[in-house]
């Protein structure tokens, strides 16, 4: 009898944990926030172990050497390029600029919006474009096992959205 007490003490305490936590947790929501964002420190920490975890992985060889500075040079420039954007993005956001998402009752303008949108999607289309150029010639230089681990170890540095290709494989 004390021992099932007991174990619906213990379930009662368990089952209640998550609406005690929550509350606890949205009260330093935003301490919590702050603390997630990466510094630039730690972005460049994640680009150079995900260029070093493409280049291990690989185990090129000599001649597949020389076309690896390229793509890395590539996938750096991209790095560099995506982070002034959203630089950019933040400042206007924080200087209380409408279009850059603050307010979105503010009276913000479509076309603008489409507008800016479309510049946005073709500076990012330019990207990948310059990082494809430059992951071709590797790319072309690999042999099948290369080239399934080049497709798992390269999709994170390619942007959103690698997920639902596995959702639609599986």
């Amino acid at each position: 009898m004390k021992t099932a007490l007991s174990a619906v003490a213990v379930a009662a305490v368990l089952a209640l944990a998550p609406l005690a936590g929550g509350t606890y947790a949205a009260a330093d929501d935003s301490a919590q926030q702050q603390r997630s964002r990466f510094s630039p420190e730690d972005r460049a920490a994640f680009l150079d172990a995900r260029i070093a975890a493409l280049k291990a992985g690989l185990e090129l060889n000599a001649d597949q050497q020389k076309n690896w500075p390229p793509l890395e040079l590539a996938m750096r420039d991209l790095a560099k390029e995506r982070a002034a954007r959203f630089a950019a993005w933040r400042e206007r956001r924080e200087g209380g600029d409408a279009q850059a998402g603050d307010d979105p009752a503010a009276g913000v303008n479509p076309i603008d919006r489409l507008t800016r949108a479309s510049e946005q999607l073709s500076a990012r289309a330019a990207d990948l474009q310059k990082l494809a150029a430059a992951a071709k010639p590797l790319y072309d230089s690999l042999d099948d096992g290369q080239k399934r681990r080049f497709a798992v170890l390269f999709h994170g540095s390619m942007g959103r959205g690698h997920w639902r290709r596995w959702r639609r494989e599986g």
